[in-house]
């Protein structure tokens, strides 16, 4: 089956929600004038943040949060709605979950509270019945042991993670795995384990060295395998008749890792995989892994994205793939099932609704995500018996979506005719949506799949602060296919630089963007192309504001205290960044530190003093040299912090810093 222009995309032009008793959002005061919402209506904690059914629907667990403002897990009785809460605790958030089997749950910890360099505890793994009982710690969170009564044992090491949520959905094991060799940068090898999460025993699953990834069929066999070894991939498949593993394709993992992956391993043994087949587009395909015989046409393919499906699957046949395009689309392959979303889609037809099926194929219950670019996600269950919905709870039931700003997609022409596709949003507020203020915030990466049509708490505040936001995915943003990716290469601070600013000519010329009012943002290296859009196009921008910002190619080879591996440095960045000999004097010519003494305009930077990532060492050398010339300078240092804020005080005193900024640089035309 072929899809060449998915169903259900985009449902935004008319705004879903209703009026919540101070819910977030732009509203007139008494004088008629806009007041404008602070940080922390917007980046407060979130309330409800998943939801799963049981392999046999018959049960939900839920994370939500405690009156502690802790994230807990709560298991919902489904035929009497009767909640049981199976973990909570003030010193941790529950984070990741899964089914082990019909009664059992696994799920790791996080701490939101605490910033990066104070962690001192891995996520751990634990187990609990769906009713409370028989809670157990299956792996360390630091280096401890675990008592129980006079039972001592030692746990599994801290470094053994959960792999890809997956779970046989009956017995009592998971699968896991735990790097051998760990350098704080890189790993060697990785040993794949199956573990009881009743007597906390591991065996060992045999699979070839170097494994990385692993999918394993229906029956919890190992099927296929991804290796790495420095800078070279393969994607490796285990004949099941001989036993012996087949290279299926290799491949660069810094450059190539795209161009065939592994996403499911059907009943009959068939490969779903995410292919180019010397297409630009990544598409879907079916392989058969025995014969090398692939399906005659994509099970899924855009021509202006590419096509990443997740495979949603049940106990006796696949059901469908779901992806994202510019917005979430599921392709249903089970006729049932597409008729339930096409009536999901009409009682809900303002959001997209992604549907969860039980594994188990008798099951009357269907969960229901419903999100949109104005809408955080709402959580539903209906019965397909009853044809009853039960509204479970909301990710932020506080904001009011009939006051959020709608986000669109344009598509721009750059100077050499390359087309970028851009999001645009403005504010909801205006009545003229006509030379307004705006930010234009740059994603980082720069090499990801970046923003999609979803709910962002960044873009509606500033919207909701009267800000068009612009987000240019410039050349190199991976999802609009090979050539549009690779023409990011060795571009920095040139033609994805030069995409940036053409975005920002086009709101100009299109008269949406007042053109002395323009600020330009962004983190990582969106924070690096703010800077050097203060650099580049000093006519455009009358402001910037970069957080955790690249400020020194060199550097980047160089510094040895940050978290990017020497393989790294040595097999990748030449080939995306550049040479650090032989591109010398590009590097140079394209870091911001070089052109410091240019920038005049006002400028917040703001870093984590424990950041790997782009080490502090970035903004601080910047800072010197900025400092001395340009006394609009502000600076913020986040102790503890690493790459972007953990703790959610932090978020919203960065975010609070950032208006203020914005509005004191930005409130008038000048001369006006």
């Amino acid at each position: 089956m072929s899809n060449q222009n998915p169903p259900g995309v985009l449902r935004r032009r008319t705004l879903l929600g209703s009026a919540l008793l101070g819910a977030i959002g732009p509203r007139a005061n008494a004088q008629g004038q806009i007041d404008k919402p602070e940080a922390s209506r917007f980046f407060r904690t979130q309330q409800m943040t998943g939801a799963m059914l049981s392999p046999d629907g018959r049960r939900l667990v839920m994370r939500t949060i405690a009156s502690n403002d802790r994230a807990m897990l709560s298991v919902l009785e489904l035929a009497t709605m009767a909640p049981t809460v199976v973990y909570k605790a003030d010193g941790a958030d529950a984070d990741h979950m899964v089914w082990v089997n019909n009664q059992r749950l696994a799920f790791t910890l996080t701490d939101r509270e605490t910033p990066q360099s104070k962690l001192d505890s891995g996520p751990g793994l634990f187990a609990v019945n769906h009713d409370g009982s028989d809670f157990r710690q299956l792996v360390e969170r630091q280096s401890v042991f675990f008592r129980n009564g006079n039972d001592t044992r030692r746990l599994e090491p801290w470094n053994t993670y959960l792999v890809n949520g997956n779970t046989l959905r009956s017995g009592d094991e998971v699968l896991v795995a735990r790097p051998e060799a760990f350098d704080g940068k890189d790993y060697g090898y990785v040993k794949l384990l199956r573990l009881n999460t009743r007597t906390v025993r591991t065996e060992e699953v045999e699979a070839p060295l170097h494994s990385v990834a692993w999918w394993p069929d229906a029956q919890g066999n190992l099927r296929a395998v991804m290796t790495r070894d420095g800078e070279k991939g393969a994607l490796r498949w285990k004949d099941p008749a001989s036993g012996q593993w087949r290279v299926l394709t290799e491949f660069n993992v810094y450059t190539d890792g795209g161009e065939m992956q592994v996403r499911h391993v059907g009943l009959d043994g068939s490969l779903y995989v995410t292919a180019r087949r010397g297409r630009d587009k990544q598409a879907m395909w079916l392989m058969n892994p025995a014969t090398g015989q692939w399906s005659t046409e994509p099970l899924a393919q855009s021509p202006r994205f590419d096509v990443d499906a997740h495979v949603i699957a049940r106990e006796d046949k696949v059901l469908g793939l779901r992806f994202t395009i510019d917005a979430e689309v599921t392709l249903w392959l089970d006729n049932n099932l597409q008729a339930l979303q096409d009536q999901m889609d009409k009682v809900l037809p303002r959001t997209t609704n992604r549907l969860s099926v039980p594994w188990q194929r008798d099951a009357p219950w269907i969960l229901i995500e419903a999100f949109a670019d104005v809408q955080p996600t709402q959580y539903y269950l209906f019965n397909r018996d009853t044809r009853k919905f039960a509204r479970l709870g909301a990710d932020r039931p506080d904001i009011d979506a009939k006051q959020m700003a709608s986000m669109d997609m344009v598509r721009i022409k750059a100077r050499d005719g390359l087309e970028i596709p851009t999001w645009l949003t403005l504010p909801h507020s205006p009545t003229d949506k006509k030379n307004l203020p705006m930010v234009v915030l740059v994603h980082g990466g720069p090499f990801v799949r970046a923003s999609s049509w979803h709910w962002d708490a960044e873009v509606q505040f500033l919207a909701a602060r009267g800000y068009a936001v612009l987000q240019p995915q410039f050349r190199g943003t991976k999802g609009f296919g090979d050539a549009f990716y690779r023409a990011g290469w060795r571009q920095w601070g040139k033609a994805m630089q030069a995409d940036v600013a053409d975005a920002t000519r086009w709101a100009i010329a299109q008269g949406i963007a007042d053109p002395k009012r323009i600020a330009i943002a962004g983190g990582s290296y969106g924070g690096y192309s703010a800077l050097m859009g203060l650099v580049r196009d000093a006519d455009l921008f009358r402001c910037g504001v970069a957080w955790i910002a690249v400020t020194d190619l060199d550097l980047m080879h160089t510094v040895d205290w940050d978290d990017v591996s020497a393989d790294y440095k040595r097999q990748g960045m030449p080939v995306l960044l550049g040479d650090r000999v032989k591109d010398a004097a590009d590097l140079k010519a394209n870091s911001p530190i070089t052109h410091a003494a240019l920038i005049k305009q006002p400028l917040l930077l703001a870093y984590g003093s424990a950041d790997k990532r782009v080490p502090i060492v970035h903004g601080q050398t910047f800072r010197k040299a900025v400092q001395t010339v340009n006394p609009a300078l502000e600076w913020v240092e986040y102790p503890d912090e690493g790459h972007g804020w953990r703790v959610p005080a932090n978020q919203i005193d960065f975010w609070s810093r950032s208006v203020r900024f914005l509005d004191r640089h930005l409130a008038s035309t000048p001369g006006a």
